[in-house]
């Protein structure tokens, strides 16, 4: 799902949307909002793509942690079922040569499947690393609207199964496997995750930060938070107008994983949201339909924050939280494996 950049502006008339949600925010995320004001950026949604993806690119990091040194730190490319090599980038806390077999986690970044990249999430994946700790592989999945849905689906799946196939080579375990994202990609990352079942692959974890789950964005939390919140309405509607082109493809539950019709015998989830986000109901929604079918499901909501605050542990201890959060979670999920 979407995301605008951390310097990006509030829309003007974001503003009286952003009073009324202020108390709810912690000091830290107010601060945030009132320094995005401030800067005076366009919105990404009016720009173009490419120019939102510059603007997303070069804000990406400003309010991330340092970024954590690893041993190892390769790029890669992993074919594609049309025969595409998509750039991915292999983070791992130990050496090459160092035993044993590391887990491995697939990441797939955040930005409305229109931006982002491997690049604005490398200290997110660094973190999860060095934290966890464990292998982590980030995709550069294929972007719309040069590569409207279901490319992203296609392209995560081929990485995923690729990386079950090949994890050996990589000095990584094919046995302790999980995949994972944030915003669009905690979609993608829903949606591998039953796909596994479906294919028979066993996924210790499946990691989801604030994932796109519904067709249609009509949730209370939609309405509530709107405006003026990092995430915004229009913004979520420039982003899916690119990526899906009809009303058959809004309901196919690769889009709208709530819309799965069974979701027996996935992997266990973590779900990490943020309370102040137009998402949050919708992963809750998720969870639910999780849990009814069986299915494991840890959910953190993290109070006062809002959609894209993962990538802001410079200003909010819940961004660090959540990292420690994710990490512990992997960790006991791969060593149950």
């Amino acid at each position: 799902m979407p995301a605008s950049a951390p310097d990006a502006m509030l829309h003007p008339d974001a503003h009286a949307a952003y009073h009324l949600h202020r108390a709810q925010l912690t000091p830290q995320m107010r601060g945030v909002l009132e320094r995005m004001a401030r800067a005076g950026r366009a919105p990404l949604h009016s720009l173009t793509p490419q120019a939102a993806r510059a603007a997303y690119a070069a804000g990406a990091e400003v309010l991330e942690v340092p970024r954590a040194p690893l041993p190892r730190v390769e790029d890669l490319h992993i074919p594609a079922r049309d025969g595409c090599a998509l750039p991915a980038r292999l983070y791992a806390p130990s050496a090459r040569a160092e035993a044993p077999a590391l887990p491995l986690l697939l990441y797939l970044h955040g930005g409305g499947f229109t931006i982002g990249s491997i690049a604005t999430h490398d200290i997110l994946c660094r973190e999860l690393a060095r934290l966890t700790p464990c292998m982590v592989v980030s995709l550069d999945y294929r972007l719309a609207p040069e590569h409207p849905f279901p490319t992203a689906t296609h392209d995560a799946w081929d990485a995923l199964a690729w990386l079950a196939q090949h994890a050996h080579t990589l000095g990584a375990d094919p046995a302790r496997l999980a995949v994972g994202g944030d915003s669009a990609g905690g979609t993608l990352a829903a949606v591998n995750a039953i796909l596994a079942r479906d294919a028979g692959l066993p996924l210790a974890l499946q990691l989801l930060i604030y994932p796109g789950c519904t067709a249609h964005q009509d949730t209370p939390s939609h309405r509530r938070y709107a405006q003026g919140l990092v995430l915004e309405a229009p913004a979520i509607e420039w982003f899916f107008g690119h990526y899906v082109r009809s009303p058959e493809q809004r309901t196919d539950w690769r889009f709208a994983p709530l819309l799965a019709p069974d979701v027996e015998g996935v992997a266990p989830a973590w779900i990490g949201l943020a309370e102040c986000d137009p998402l949050v109901d919708e992963g809750i929604d998720y969870a639910d339909k999780l849990r009814a079918a069986g299915v494991p499901v840890e959910l953190e909501i993290y109070r006062g924050v809002t959609h894209e605050f993962i990538k802001m542990g410079r200003v909010l201890p819940e961004a660090r939280q959540a990292h420690t959060d994710a990490a512990r979670a992997l960790r006991h999920a791969f060593e149950g494996n």
